[in-house]
């Protein structure tokens, strides 16, 4: 009897202590072998990525991160290996002619990107997030190829100071003013009116994130965040789920949204957290 309560003692006390070593992370975030992408803006690079993929690694959503190389060409390179069933992996995408601002050359290669992966991972689901004029790339990709269902599906996609409607000084309309509930602006832009047809054809599984920089009066130094919040208008209800977040504070500014530790915050919470 003494034996048998020993043995039962000790057996429970073994299993609180393998309980008690496993992973935080595996309870508190979603473990998925559906990769997460990240596209860089215009004259930039992966090294804009890298805080926010090295945030993510360091909260213990993941520990897999690769990077595709996109040659002017728009011919991909992986570099690193993503594990068979490893969790939530990164892929920081580097366009090697980051001044393209041909936007329908852009969204081929996202397609580019996402095919490659397909080819060597066999993904069937993806996550995306951009910032600035990467989400010009992500939308136009979406506008010729969202609907084609042999590419792999995207479940989420982040948006970080889009420039769906122009940025300041360069291409955004004077005195942009947009509604609150829709996100309809008063001007639109030639990039913004080719990407229209989205308002029909935006795929409703993706669940969106818009998140953009306030550094007290509209705009974060580069871009307005009325032009960031037309993004609903251009997907129309049509998203599975859609929220604004802005951004304030000193690292609000459009050079800083991605060294932001509050986007990190955000961008864990909309991706993985369970």
């Amino acid at each position: 009897m003494i034996f048998r309560r020993y043995f039962w003692l000790s057996l429970v006390i073994i299993l609180c202590t393998l309980v008690g070593t496993q992973p935080v992370h595996a309870a508190k975030y979603i473990q998925s072998t559906t990769p997460t992408i990240f596209f860089h803006g215009y004259n930039s690079g992966a090294h804009a990525e890298q805080f926010m993929v090295n945030g993510i690694k360091k909260a213990g959503v993941s520990k897999t991160s690769i990077t595709a190389e996109v040659d002017a060409d728009g011919k991909v390179t992986l570099l690193g290996t993503i594990p068979r069933q490893a969790a939530n992996p990164l892929v920081m995408v580097n366009f090697e002619n980051s001044r393209n601002t041909d936007y329908t050359m852009q969204g081929q290669w996202v397609k580019n990107v996402i095919v490659k992966l397909q080819d060597r991972y066999h993904f069937k689901r993806i996550n995306i997030e951009a910032h600035s004029m990467g989400n010009l790339a992500v939308m136009y990709y979406l506008l010729h190829d969202g609907r084609d269902h042999r590419l792999p599906q995207i479940q989420k996609q982040a948006a970080l100071a889009g420039t769906f409607d122009g940025a300041m000084g360069w291409n955004e309309p004077a005195n942009l003013t947009i509604n609150p509930k829709t996100g309809k602006p008063s001007r639109e832009n030639a990039s913004f009116k080719k990407l229209l047809p989205l308002r029909h054809t935006y795929p409703q599984q993706i669940k969106v994130l818009n998140l953009y920089g306030d550094l007290g009066n509209g705009n974060d130094s580069q871009v307005s965040n009325n032009s960031s919040r037309t993004l609903r208008y251009l997907i129309n209800d049509r998203a599975a789920s859609y929220k604004e977040v802005k951004i304030t504070g000193p690292n609000a500014s459009h050079e800083l949204l991605h060294r932001n530790p509050q986007v990190n915050r955000e961008l864990i919470k909309f991706f993985w957290e369970k």
